[in-house]
Protein backbone atom coordinates (compact mmCIF):
# COMPACT_ATOMS: atom_id res chain seq x y z
CA UNK A 1 0.00 0.00 0.00
CA UNK A 2 1.10 3.89 -0.70
CA UNK A 3 2.37 5.68 1.93
CA UNK A 4 -0.52 8.57 2.84
CA UNK A 5 0.86 11.67 2.76
CA UNK A 6 0.92 13.77 5.55
CA UNK A 7 -2.79 16.15 4.86
CA UNK A 8 -0.60 18.85 6.59
CA UNK A 9 2.07 19.09 4.34
CA UNK A 10 -0.57 19.04 1.21
CA UNK A 11 -2.38 22.04 1.88
CA UNK A 12 -1.44 25.71 2.07
CA UNK A 13 -2.42 28.03 5.49
CA UNK A 14 -5.59 28.88 5.64
CA UNK A 15 -6.07 31.79 7.64
CA UNK A 16 -10.02 32.54 7.23
CA UNK A 17 -11.50 29.83 8.76
CA UNK A 18 -13.93 29.30 6.27
CA UNK A 19 -15.04 25.46 5.12
CA UNK A 20 -14.06 25.19 1.75
CA UNK A 21 -16.25 22.52 -1.12
CA UNK A 22 -15.25 19.64 -3.15
CA UNK A 23 -16.58 19.37 -6.61
CA UNK A 24 -16.22 16.50 -8.00
CA UNK A 25 -15.36 16.63 -11.38
CA UNK A 26 -15.46 13.94 -14.90
CA UNK A 27 -12.53 14.39 -16.69
CA UNK A 28 -14.49 12.65 -19.75
CA UNK A 29 -12.80 9.60 -21.31
CA UNK A 30 -8.69 11.28 -21.82
CA UNK A 31 -8.56 13.41 -24.58
CA UNK A 32 -8.11 16.65 -22.87
CA UNK A 33 -10.14 18.47 -24.97
CA UNK A 34 -13.56 16.39 -24.13
CA UNK A 35 -13.26 18.13 -20.92
CA UNK A 36 -16.60 20.16 -20.80
CA UNK A 37 -16.36 24.15 -19.80
CA UNK A 38 -17.37 23.88 -16.63
CA UNK A 39 -15.17 20.87 -15.70
CA UNK A 40 -12.04 23.58 -16.75
CA UNK A 41 -13.53 26.75 -14.88
CA UNK A 42 -13.64 24.39 -11.67
CA UNK A 43 -10.43 23.25 -12.39
CA UNK A 44 -8.75 26.58 -12.94
CA UNK A 45 -10.11 27.83 -9.33
CA UNK A 46 -8.95 24.57 -7.61
CA UNK A 47 -6.71 24.82 -4.42
CA UNK A 48 -5.62 20.88 -4.58
CA UNK A 49 -7.12 18.31 -7.03
CA UNK A 50 -7.18 14.78 -5.86
CA UNK A 51 -6.79 12.88 -9.57
CA UNK A 52 -6.78 9.47 -10.79
CA UNK A 53 -4.90 6.99 -12.84
CA UNK A 54 -6.56 7.23 -15.58
CA UNK A 55 -6.12 11.46 -15.52
CA UNK A 56 -4.81 12.94 -19.08
CA UNK A 57 -1.32 15.00 -17.96
CA UNK A 58 -3.18 17.21 -20.19
CA UNK A 59 -6.13 18.07 -18.17
CA UNK A 60 -3.64 18.84 -15.36
CA UNK A 61 -1.78 21.43 -17.53
CA UNK A 62 -5.13 22.98 -17.45
CA UNK A 63 -5.64 23.32 -13.93
CA UNK A 64 -4.99 26.05 -11.61
CA UNK A 65 -0.97 26.52 -11.86
CA UNK A 66 -1.04 27.18 -7.72
CA UNK A 67 -3.32 23.88 -6.86
CA UNK A 68 -1.49 21.08 -5.40
CA UNK A 69 -2.20 17.76 -7.08
CA UNK A 70 -2.33 14.96 -5.26
CA UNK A 71 -2.38 11.00 -6.99
CA UNK A 72 -4.82 8.81 -5.48
CA UNK A 73 -4.91 6.51 -8.06
CA UNK A 74 -6.28 2.28 -8.13
CA UNK A 75 -6.22 -0.26 -10.84
CA UNK A 76 -8.97 -2.41 -11.73
CA UNK A 77 -8.96 -4.48 -8.62
CA UNK A 78 -6.61 -3.50 -6.36
CA UNK A 79 -7.10 -0.74 -3.76
CA UNK A 80 -3.47 1.17 -3.84
CA UNK A 81 -5.67 3.89 -2.26
CA UNK A 82 -8.42 2.83 0.02
CA UNK A 83 -11.64 4.49 -0.25
CA UNK A 84 -11.95 5.46 3.04
CA UNK A 85 -8.60 7.59 2.74
CA UNK A 86 -9.62 9.31 -0.03
CA UNK A 87 -12.82 10.39 2.17
CA UNK A 88 -10.67 11.68 4.66
CA UNK A 89 -8.07 13.59 2.25
CA UNK A 90 -10.56 15.33 0.51
CA UNK A 91 -13.14 16.06 3.39
CA UNK A 92 -10.23 17.33 5.98
CA UNK A 93 -8.79 19.44 2.72
CA UNK A 94 -12.34 21.10 2.58
CA UNK A 95 -12.52 21.54 6.48
CA UNK A 96 -9.11 23.70 5.79
CA UNK A 97 -11.05 25.92 3.91
CA UNK A 98 -9.46 24.87 -0.05
CA UNK A 99 -11.73 24.30 -2.74
CA UNK A 100 -10.78 20.27 -3.20
CA UNK A 101 -11.42 19.02 -6.90
CA UNK A 102 -11.39 15.22 -6.57
CA UNK A 103 -11.05 14.57 -10.47
CA UNK A 104 -12.40 11.27 -11.80
CA UNK A 105 -11.70 9.50 -15.25
CA UNK A 106 -15.14 9.80 -17.26
CA UNK A 107 -18.30 10.64 -15.24
CA UNK A 108 -18.05 10.72 -11.19
CA UNK A 109 -21.53 9.31 -11.52
CA UNK A 110 -20.94 6.38 -13.35
CA UNK A 111 -18.82 3.61 -11.55
CA UNK A 112 -16.73 6.37 -10.04
CA UNK A 113 -17.67 6.60 -6.11
CA UNK A 114 -19.61 9.73 -6.52
CA UNK A 115 -21.80 8.35 -3.90
CA UNK A 116 -19.63 7.52 -1.56
CA UNK A 117 -17.46 10.40 -1.40
CA UNK A 118 -20.45 12.82 -1.52
CA UNK A 119 -21.87 10.92 1.29
CA UNK A 120 -19.07 11.86 3.34
CA UNK A 121 -19.07 15.83 2.97
CA UNK A 122 -22.60 15.39 3.93
CA UNK A 123 -21.60 13.99 6.99
CA UNK A 124 -18.62 16.70 7.44
CA UNK A 125 -21.27 19.55 6.75
CA UNK A 126 -18.92 20.37 3.41
CA UNK A 127 -20.66 21.65 0.52
CA UNK A 128 -20.29 19.22 -2.50
CA UNK A 129 -21.24 19.08 -5.81
CA UNK A 130 -20.91 16.92 -8.83
CA UNK A 131 -19.88 18.20 -12.58
CA UNK A 132 -20.41 15.60 -15.21
CA UNK A 133 -18.33 14.50 -18.07
CA UNK A 134 -18.52 12.18 -21.14
CA UNK A 135 -18.57 8.54 -19.77
CA UNK A 136 -16.21 5.87 -22.17
CA UNK A 137 -19.41 4.38 -23.27
CA UNK A 138 -20.17 7.32 -25.27
CA UNK A 139 -16.74 8.14 -26.07
CA UNK A 140 -16.31 4.33 -27.54
CA UNK A 141 -19.38 4.25 -29.16
CA UNK A 142 -18.25 7.53 -31.03
CA UNK A 143 -15.02 5.70 -32.03
CA UNK A 144 -16.71 3.06 -33.57
CA UNK A 145 -18.75 5.47 -35.39
CA UNK A 146 -21.68 3.75 -33.85
CA UNK A 147 -24.88 5.04 -31.42
CA UNK A 148 -25.52 3.33 -28.49
CA UNK A 149 -29.19 3.11 -29.38
CA UNK A 150 -30.41 2.76 -33.09
CA UNK A 151 -34.27 3.41 -33.60
CA UNK A 152 -36.05 -0.25 -34.92
CA UNK A 153 -32.44 -1.11 -33.26
CA UNK A 154 -31.37 -0.83 -30.03
CA UNK A 155 -33.98 1.41 -27.89
CA UNK A 156 -32.20 0.40 -24.41
CA UNK A 157 -28.78 1.14 -23.27
CA UNK A 158 -27.37 -0.85 -20.03
CA UNK A 159 -23.65 0.16 -18.68
CA UNK A 160 -22.41 -2.52 -16.21
CA UNK A 161 -19.90 -3.53 -14.51
CA UNK A 162 -17.14 -6.39 -14.22
CA UNK A 163 -15.43 -6.01 -11.31
CA UNK A 164 -17.76 -5.30 -8.26
CA UNK A 165 -16.67 -5.23 -4.51
CA UNK A 166 -15.44 -8.30 -3.13
CA UNK A 167 -18.25 -10.76 -1.87
CA UNK A 168 -20.95 -9.20 -4.60
CA UNK A 169 -21.91 -11.43 -7.23
CA UNK A 170 -20.92 -9.88 -10.83
CA UNK A 171 -23.86 -8.81 -13.07
CA UNK A 172 -25.93 -11.36 -14.98
CA UNK A 173 -24.87 -10.61 -18.48
CA UNK A 174 -26.93 -13.15 -20.17
CA UNK A 175 -30.66 -11.56 -18.47
CA UNK A 176 -29.45 -7.71 -19.01
CA UNK A 177 -28.28 -8.63 -23.06
CA UNK A 178 -32.33 -8.59 -23.94
CA UNK A 179 -33.58 -7.70 -27.62
CA UNK A 180 -33.05 -4.25 -27.98
CA UNK A 181 -30.40 -4.02 -25.86
CA UNK A 182 -26.89 -2.50 -26.39
CA UNK A 183 -24.99 -3.38 -23.07
CA UNK A 184 -21.53 -1.31 -22.53
CA UNK A 185 -19.31 -3.54 -19.65
CA UNK A 186 -17.07 -1.30 -18.01
CA UNK A 187 -13.95 -2.89 -16.31
CA UNK A 188 -14.33 -6.63 -17.77
CA UNK A 189 -11.32 -6.97 -19.77
CA UNK A 190 -10.26 -9.10 -17.01
CA UNK A 191 -13.44 -11.24 -17.11
CA UNK A 192 -13.81 -11.97 -20.84
CA UNK A 193 -13.01 -15.83 -20.40
CA UNK A 194 -15.88 -15.75 -17.53
CA UNK A 195 -17.83 -13.72 -19.91
CA UNK A 196 -17.57 -16.08 -23.06
CA UNK A 197 -18.64 -19.03 -20.86
CA UNK A 198 -21.69 -17.13 -19.16
CA UNK A 199 -23.16 -15.79 -22.84
CA UNK A 200 -22.85 -19.50 -24.30
CA UNK A 201 -23.80 -20.95 -21.78
CA UNK A 202 -27.77 -19.14 -21.89
CA UNK A 203 -27.59 -20.00 -25.69
CA UNK A 204 -25.92 -17.03 -27.16
CA UNK A 205 -24.12 -18.20 -30.45
CA UNK A 206 -20.27 -18.62 -31.04
CA UNK A 207 -20.35 -16.31 -33.64
CA UNK A 208 -22.03 -13.26 -32.14
CA UNK A 209 -20.01 -9.98 -32.53
CA UNK A 210 -18.72 -8.06 -29.87
CA UNK A 211 -16.47 -4.57 -29.83
CA UNK A 212 -13.94 -3.83 -27.39
CA UNK A 213 -12.62 0.18 -27.99
CA UNK A 214 -9.55 0.84 -25.40
CA UNK A 215 -8.34 3.73 -24.53
CA UNK A 216 -11.02 5.50 -26.17
CA UNK A 217 -10.09 9.36 -27.40
CA UNK A 218 -6.58 8.70 -26.27
CA UNK A 219 -3.45 8.21 -28.91
CA UNK A 220 -3.51 5.03 -27.99
CA UNK A 221 -6.82 4.01 -28.37
CA UNK A 222 -7.46 0.31 -30.35
CA UNK A 223 -10.37 -0.94 -31.55
CA UNK A 224 -11.16 -5.39 -31.42
CA UNK A 225 -14.17 -6.44 -33.62
CA UNK A 226 -14.42 -10.28 -32.36
CA UNK A 227 -16.60 -12.68 -32.08
CA UNK A 228 -17.98 -14.57 -28.31
CA UNK A 229 -15.81 -17.48 -29.05
CA UNK A 230 -12.51 -15.81 -29.41
CA UNK A 231 -13.01 -12.74 -27.65
CA UNK A 232 -10.72 -13.38 -24.80
CA UNK A 233 -7.91 -15.26 -27.04
CA UNK A 234 -8.16 -11.81 -29.45
CA UNK A 235 -7.85 -9.41 -26.23
CA UNK A 236 -5.07 -11.76 -25.51
CA UNK A 237 -3.64 -11.27 -28.90
CA UNK A 238 -4.06 -7.44 -29.49
CA UNK A 239 -2.61 -7.02 -25.86
CA UNK A 240 -6.54 -5.73 -25.34
CA UNK A 241 -6.39 -4.26 -21.32
CA UNK A 242 -7.93 -1.68 -19.10
CA UNK A 243 -9.27 1.00 -19.56
CA UNK A 244 -11.90 -0.63 -22.59
CA UNK A 245 -15.43 -0.73 -23.32
CA UNK A 246 -17.02 -4.44 -24.22
CA UNK A 247 -20.28 -3.63 -26.32
CA UNK A 248 -22.72 -6.68 -26.77
CA UNK A 249 -25.87 -5.78 -28.71
CA UNK A 250 -29.12 -8.10 -29.47
CA UNK A 251 -30.75 -6.25 -31.88
CA UNK A 252 -34.52 -5.85 -31.52
CA UNK A 253 -36.20 -7.25 -34.37
CA UNK A 254 -32.75 -9.98 -34.43
CA UNK A 255 -34.73 -13.40 -35.54
CA UNK A 256 -34.52 -16.18 -32.74
CA UNK A 257 -32.07 -18.16 -34.80
CA UNK A 258 -29.46 -15.36 -34.93
CA UNK A 259 -30.09 -14.98 -31.26
CA UNK A 260 -29.98 -18.70 -30.20
CA UNK A 261 -31.32 -17.48 -27.33
CA UNK A 262 -33.30 -19.66 -25.01
CA UNK A 263 -35.91 -17.48 -23.90
CA UNK A 264 -37.34 -19.58 -21.09
CA UNK A 265 -33.61 -19.76 -19.37
CA UNK A 266 -33.39 -15.95 -19.26
CA UNK A 267 -36.93 -15.55 -18.16
CA UNK A 268 -36.70 -17.77 -15.25
CA UNK A 269 -32.98 -17.12 -14.44
CA UNK A 270 -31.94 -20.58 -15.19
CA UNK A 271 -29.06 -19.64 -16.84
CA UNK A 272 -24.95 -20.67 -16.30
CA UNK A 273 -22.52 -18.76 -14.39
Amino acid sequence: MKMIPDLETLLPAVASGKVGKISLVGAGPGAADLLTLRALRVLQAADVIYFDRLIDPEVLELANPKAAQVFVGKDVGACAWPQEVINQMIVEAAKAGQHVVRLKSGDPSVFGRADEERAAAAEAGVPCEVIPGITAASAAAAVLGQSLTSRGESDRVIFATGTCRDGDEAPDVAALLRPGTTVALYMATRMSGALQAQLMGAGFRPDMPVEVVASASKPNEAVLRSTLAKLSEDMQERGISHPAIIFLRSPKHADADQRCIDANSLITGQTEH
